[in-house]
């Protein structure tokens, strides 16, 4: 049942006309067994896996404090079987010289990371286990974040687990407006530029202007598909009283990599920075060991998304990226205007979108030839992308100056509010129902 479907908004419509009325310990009851019918519907087999790393990091966790000896083997029980059942999923096939059939669980590289951090915050004394195995399991099975994030910190959801929930009216409507932007990103607009990408990459040898639209298209693809989930997921979660940590926040408005992720997929980068990067060492042995540790960090999220070199290569990318941004003074930096810097990292990002897209390393040989190769310019196709990016473009910068992720509301501002939110609403709800684009699966739905 994915988010953009019919049957989805049936299954939460009937999801929250029970949920509301019931006390608490039955909420929690009740949305952990939606969860694992959610989950099911995909494919009722993909539930093992999931409960079985679950249920051992739950008894791992509740090991480490309950025995006198050592605490490092649970820890290390916890991290081989859940990154061991992920690399046999995901990454056999890629490293094994011969192949299987494998089918790849739904949502295995959020989950896995998710309980992850339970058992290692635990390990480190951050964290005290909880003594509810039913509510660590929902933690982990809430389905709005179960197949593609956020990534859920323990100490962030368990406690609104534990404890009970009542949704607030601004907790509702801020919902409600996360859930219809959303849908307005994936289905109106990213769902629109599928068609355009797809075509383009489709191509044998493509023209250069191709390239660069396509290269274009599918930043505003990829990323109003990945945050239009998102925005969901955190409105639906909003309804029922929970709060999911900020995945993004204006990532193209970035003047520089370091900046980029700390607004791209902001769950995953710091996960990887808090569980990866700081245990290598992080910035605190020298430049050089600094520099291979975020070039390991950046590789390795680079083959979370997928077993392929394209996406090790884009993962070195951005770590090169990272590693030239270091060797540049800051003095020198801070010399370039910032709408200068803006721009060519956003172009920066683009290209390695290119990368991200590309289905192998010879076709993204082709491409970037053919972007260093002179083209005509093609009107129609610029305006065509243009007109589809204009909404998100418009609000992002709206949401830029006045620091409101909110767009439509702005206080700062003395006009009849409840008209112009009506007519926004209306308009993004007709677009979405009436204007979509052919429907699309969720981008991150095969990491």
């Amino acid at each position: 049942m994915p988010f953009n479907s019919f049957p989805f908004l049936v299954f939460l419509a009937l999801v929250l006309t029970v949920y509301y009325p019931l006390p608490h310990r039955y909420q929690n009851h009740f949305l952990l067994a939606a969860s694992a019918a959610f989950y099911a519907a995909w494919d009722w087999r993909f539930l093992a896996p999931l409960l079985l790393t679950t249920s051992l990091d739950y008894y791992c966790a509740t090991r480490m404090v309950a025995t006198s000896g050592p605490r490092r083997p649970w820890l290390i029980l916890s991290v081989c079987s859940n990154l061991g059942l992920l690399a046999f999923f995901k990454y056999f096939n890629f490293f094994s010289p011969f192949a299987l059939r494998i089918i790849l669980p739904l949502g295995i590289s959020f989950y896995t990371f998710q309980a992850l951090s339970y058992t290692i915050d635990v390990y480190r004394g951050e964290l005290h286990p909880t003594r509810s195995y039913p509510d660590f399991l929902l933690a982990v099975l809430y389905f709005p974040h179960l197949i593609a994030g956020p990534i859920q910190r323990a100490h962030n959801l368990l406690p609104q687990v534990s404890n009970p929930r009542h949704p607030t009216y601004q907790g509702i409507t801020e919902g409600l407006h996360l859930i219809v932007w959303g849908y307005f990103k994936k289905v109106c607009i990213a769902d629109n530029l599928a068609p355009l990408v797809n075509g383009v990459f489709a191509e044998p040898h493509p023209a250069a202007f191709h390239v660069l639209l396509a290269a274009y298209a599918f930043a505003f693809q990829i990323y109003c598909d990945f945050s239009g989930y998102t925005d969901i997921a955190r409105g639906i979660a909003k309804l029922m009283g929970f709060e999911f940590v900020l995945n993004f926040r204006l990532p193209y408005f970035a003047s520089g990599p370091q900046e980029f992720w700390s607004r791209w997929h902001i769950s995953l980068s710091t996960w990887l920075r808090d569980y990866l990067y700081k245990p290598l060492g992080g910035n605190r042995r020298g430049p050089a060991r600094t520099c291979a540790n975020l070039m390991l960090t950046m590789v390795l999220g680079g083959l979370w998304h997928g077993a392929a070199w394209t996406f090790i290569l884009w993962g070195f990318y951005h770590g090169l990226l990272l590693v030239l941004s270091k060797s540049i003074p800051p003095r020198f930096t801070n010399s370039v205007p910032l709408w200068l810097r803006v721009f060519a990292f956003f172009h920066l990002t683009c290209y390695g979108w290119l990368i991200f897209r590309a289905t192998s390393l010879a076709q993204l040989g082709t491409m970037t030839a053919a972007i260093l190769t002179p083209g005509t310019f093609d009107t129609t196709l610029a305006g065509n992308l243009l007109l589809l990016i204009a909404p998100v473009i418009a609000v992002q910068i709206i949401q830029q100056f006045t620091k409101r992720m909110d767009f439509l509301s702005l206080p700062a501002f003395r006009c009849p509010w409840l008209e112009v939110r009506t007519v926004c609403y209306a308009a993004m709800l007709y677009l979405t129902l009436f204007r979509g684009g052919p429907a699309q699966s969720f981008i991150y739905f095969q990491f």
